[in-house]
């Protein structure tokens, strides 16, 4: 028993610390970076390199944990299909974590959280006085596991959600500016950059991001259609292809910007009523399911203990 309970006790450890590589900002897993850093600023004082002293100095999570996070992640990946691979990574671009979250690390996190589910639910049985079957407990554990696979997924589409919502909203505002800069005499790259350089939002950021490829080089019809495919909100999509046509037929940037503005802001309040209707139905559930039964309680209470002490109580 102590044996089996050690051996999912280490089993959890294991799922906690690869959520946690997850959950943290990924960034920091880049330690290659961080060494190269390390021995250019030690070249740059004189001093003696000793590689082995600047590998100790880093944390214990980016030298042992990190790379077996990796390895197991580059691993599954060798098991996964080529099309959930590509799933996952567009998911993660929509979401607007590519750059933070691989689909390694993904993976890592979806077996993490199996591993864990299943793990707790082993760990609560073992030592607790109930006494399943195995095959029932595997059972649950199994049920738990699938829950803690698909738990990352159902945060990324959360987060898919956020992401288009908080661009779909700052929409209009952005349009209006570029509007503004557009007729003021300022190119539609210009009008971008002040949108950019205006806001920290989502979609600024991603305006920022069609600037710095053009800087590049590439052609501006075809960042910006990339930009309508990292975001996936066909309201944004309409607006890149009215852009692009317009720049193709010679029409006025400026009087399609204000079109679409308008448009704009129309769709905005629209999808605003459309969840305000869906407020009362969503209302719904919590009040049959909490509300109600509180306030029947709360209401009959007193009338049932009337009726228990009464004549008619004395019947039954």
């Amino acid at each position: 028993m102590w044996f089996v309970i050690i051996g999912i006790a280490v089993i959890l450890i294991v799922a906690a610390a690869l959520i946690y590589i997850g959950i943290r900002n990924p960034q920091a897993m880049h330690s290659d970076a961080d060494l190269q850093s390390r021995l250019d600023e030690l070249i740059q004082k004189g001093e003696e390199v000793n590689l082995e002293k600047i590998e100790m100095s880093q944390p214990f999570t980016e030298r042992v944990i990190y790379p077996l996070a990796r390895t197991f992640g580059e691993f599954a990946m060798r098991f996964t299909p080529e099309r959930a691979r590509a799933n996952i990574s567009r998911k993660l671009e929509l979401a607007g974590t590519s750059a933070k979250l691989t689909p390694t690390v993904f993976i890592t996190m979806q077996f993490g959280g199996l591993a864990f589910f299943a793990g707790i639910v082993i760990f609560v049985f073992s030592i607790g006085q109930t006494k399943w079957p195995f095959g029932r407990i595997l059972l649950a554990a199994l049920a738990f596991g699938a829950l803690g696979y698909f738990f990352p997924q159902l945060w990324l589409s959360s987060q898919i959600n956020k992401r288009q919502k908080d661009i779909r909203r700052a929409m209009p505002d952005a349009l209006d500016l570029l509007t503004i800069c557009v007729e003021a005499g300022l190119g539609f790259d210009a009008a971008m950059s002040k949108v950019a350089e205006k806001w920290e939002t989502d979609l600024s950021l991603a305006f920022a991001r069609v600037i710095r490829e053009v800087q590049l080089g590439k052609v501006r019809r075809e960042a910006l259609r990339d930009m309508s495919d990292r975001i996936g909100l066909p309201e944004l999509s309409s607006f890149i292809a009215a852009v692009i046509q317009s720049e193709q037929l010679g029409v006025s940037l400026a009087k399609v910007l204000r079109i679409q503005s308008e448009q704009m802001r129309v769709k905005r309040r629209q999808h605003a009523e459309e969840e305000a209707h869906k407020a009362p139905i969503k209302m719904l559930i919590p009040m049959a399911l909490l509300i109600f039964p509180s306030l029947m309680i709360v209401l009959l209470t007193p009338a049932g203990l009337r009726i228990m002490h009464s004549a008619l109580g004395g019947m039954f």
